[in-house]
């Protein structure tokens, strides 16, 4: 499961980055938040850790196991997936967004695949 999550997040980062460069910004948001979705699943599934998949136990089970107890990432990841969850959400079934916010998803989605990519690909 693993590998299928780190693969899926890469794919959804390249598509964000292509929908960026497109101006389509509301596609890229949502693109950019399932790359760090599916990244916090291959580092749950890495430190044997079996998630409901669904975002908000993903986020609770990413927070408390590998935040809170494994303190294998840092602190200040803690609210990088909801905040990703409520962008893509404005883009995807409110009032959708602009540039500025869909490369600031993407700069906070690469981020948190960077710092994931680093202690699960080690």
């Amino acid at each position: 499961m693993k590998e299928s999550f780190l693969e899926r997040a890469k794919e959804n980062l390249d598509a964000a980055e292509m929908l960026l460069e497109r101006e389509r910004f509301n596609a890229s948001a949502n693109r950019a938040y399932y790359a760090a979705f599916h990244a916090a699943l291959a580092a749950l599934f890495h430190f044997g850790y079996k998630p409901d998949i669904d975002h908000k136990p993903v986020q609770a089970s990413f927070n408390s196991f590998l935040i809170h107890q494994r303190k294998v990432f840092p602190a200040d990841m803690k609210s990088g997936l909801v905040q990703m969850l409520n962008i893509r959400g404005e883009a995807d079934y409110r009032t959708g967004i602009g540039r500025k916010k869909a490369i600031t998803q993407l700069k906070q989605a690469t981020q948190f695949l960077q710092t994931i990519f680093k202690v699960i690909e080690a």
